[in-house]
């Protein structure tokens, strides 16, 4: 009993002595780390002095502190940034859905401007711009080695003004020009129309409007086929959409799911992780749908896009996604300025993150390129309408088939030639619209 007590007590010495060994090392170097921080920041200060003292032009210091803060924070990734408060308030403006400017989300790759979408309707989007476009040069000027807030800053002037981008396009040989006029950006975040017994819901943009729009779009689309029961399928086009708003892309997927997870948040902390869930409700009343995406749909397009594929309850189509998936917190400083900050990787349901990776959509269809000096005399050929036997003079009548079964096959043959002419101007939408047709033809609940 001496022997384990004595054995104890030992333990507890020993375990007492090496506790106070590791201790020291462990205070010297948090002592040793504060210590360095303190040097960097004299460091700075040095530098900064000098600069205002001995630079060649005055400088302002204002503008010299704005551009440290910005190149601290665009050293940790592409999304974080430091927010003026001329950019903090148009930021605010946009999230509104009205904004100045060309129409495009961008982000920096290898020290030049990538274009991740062109917005619908923008002067970017009427003057060519497509999603993976790089901007080398604008007016002349080069990018390279500007932040992207710079690079940004120079894309923008008044409304009316032109402005001529250098663009470096895969499958293009030669850097070409693109002259755009700016404006007044107006964003319609959903438009909505029917393809047939389609209903076709196109999201633009993840802003304060966008769950309103859709589901007012929806319900009106609905009521003009006659009633849900009318319709075969919705598709939901997120194609070219670079995201937004995180609360209207959580918003937008639990339109259409009754339960489970829509996408959960993981910071640094386990205190800054969150899930979100859906609740019980489907505006679409477990319609079949498909999803589009390209490589210009971004963070919360991925979101919807990743939240329908994980629950069954969405066929995507199109090509990989862009691949951002992080959250970025912005944080009001002070002087009406703000911090853009990445604080968070979101997961879909199934737990993967999509982060450089992009949403794989479960068929892809590429959307075929194609130009008027591409059309061939083959085309022009298989592209001439044919005649029928209906055509023929004096060609003997169906009697087989009733009055109203005839308007119904001519409707329906009408139908197939106005799909047929959606895969000449879309052909990824039209391919998505066939897919629902074909699950309706199965008794996929679709139109009767």
């Amino acid at each position: 009993m001496k022997k384990f007590v004595m054995a104890a007590a030992g333990g507890t010495l020993a375990g007492i002595v090496l506790t106070t060994q590791v201790a020291g090392p462990l205070i010297a170097q948090e002592t040793a780390s504060k210590s360095s921080v303190y040097e960097q920041l004299d460091l700075f200060g040095d530098i900064f002095e000098r600069i205002r003292a001995q630079y060649v032009e005055e400088v302002e210091e204002k503008d010299l502190i704005e551009a440290a803060i910005d190149g601290m924070l665009t050293s940790l990734d592409p999304h974080s940034s430091y927010l003026s408060p001329d950019d903090a308030a148009a930021m605010r403006v946009q999230t509104r859905g009205e904004f100045g400017g060309l129409g495009i989300e961008v982000t920096q790759e290898e020290g030049f401007v990538k274009v991740v979408s062109p917005m619908d309707g923008t002067p970017a989007d009427i003057a060519g711009m497509e999603a993976g476009d790089f901007i080398t040069h604008v007016d002349g000027e080069s990018l390279l080695g500007l932040t992207l807030e710079d690079a940004v800053e120079l894309m923008r002037g008044p409304v009316g003004s032109e402005i001529i981008v250098t663009v470096v396009r895969e499958g293009r040989d030669e850097p070409f020009d693109v002259s755009i006029i700016r404006d007044t950006i107006k964003l319609t975040a959903v438009r909505t129309r029917n393809e047939g017994n389609t209903v076709v819901l196109r999201v633009t943009t993840f802003n304060d409007q966008t769950f309103p729009n859709l589901k007012e779009g929806l319900e009106k689309q609905v009521e003009e086929l006659g009633g849900m029961d009318k319709i075969n399928g919705i598709v939901l086009d997120l194609r070219n959409n670079p995201g937004g708003l995180l609360t209207q892309a959580i918003r937008v997927s639990d339109a259409f799911l009754e339960e489970g997870e829509i996408v959960s948040t993981r910071g640094r902390e386990v205190a800054d992780s969150d899930r979100f869930n859906a609740t019980a409700g489907d505006l679409a009343n477990g319609k079949p749908m498909v999803v589009l995406i390209n490589g210009g749909s971004a963070s919360a397009s991925e979101i919807v896009a990743g939240a329908l594929q994980d629950h069954r309850r969405a066929i995507v189509v199109g090509t990989k996604s862009f691949g951002k998936g992080s959250v970025q917190t912005v944080m009001p400083l002070r002087g009406d300025g703000a911090m853009r900050l990445t604080t968070a990787r979101y997961y879909t349901p199934s737990g993967r993150s999509i982060q450089s990776l992009g949403v794989s959509p479960d068929i892809v269809v590429q959307q075929p390129p194609r130009t008027p000096e591409e059309e061939t005399e083959e085309d022009e050929d298989l592209a001439r309408p044919l005649r029928s036997e209906a055509d023929l003079r004096g060609a003997i009548t169906n009697d087989s088939v009733s009055e109203d079964e005839q308007r119904i096959i001519r409707e329906e043959q009408e139908q197939a030639e106005e799909a047929a002419k959606l895969r000449d101007e879309d052909y990824q939408l039209a391919y998505a619209i066939d897919i629902l047709k074909g699950l309706s033809a199965l008794g996929s609940d679709g139109a009767e």
